[in-house]
């Protein structure tokens, strides 16, 4: 594990100390729980956004003749572009 020093407001001390106790756990397991539920939403969140371009990608209509259904890969590049290896 690495050490991170955080400051928290004395409210947020003390709400966290009592929720500590309460579960029988420190506050340090609290504060990475949480860190895990914020990152695991923000997962949840880029994936509906990926999703969302994907299927704004499917349903692409081309005013110049070219059939989607040939051209759906460069369509789906173009949509997760940016992205990186990111999947």
């Amino acid at each position: 594990m690495i050490r991170t020093q955080i400051l928290l407001t004395e409210e947020q001390d003390r709400a966290l100390g009592a929720l500590a106790r309460a579960e029988d756990a420190s506050k340090g397991a609290l504060v990475r729980r949480a860190v895990d539920l914020l990152l695991s939403q923000q997962g949840a969140v880029q994936r509906q956004a990926r999703r969302d371009r994907t299927l704004g990608a499917i349903g692409m209509v081309r005013g110049d003749g070219a059939p989607v259904s040939q051209e759906h890969d460069r369509y789906l590049t173009d949509a997760f572009a940016g992205e990186g290896s990111r999947g």
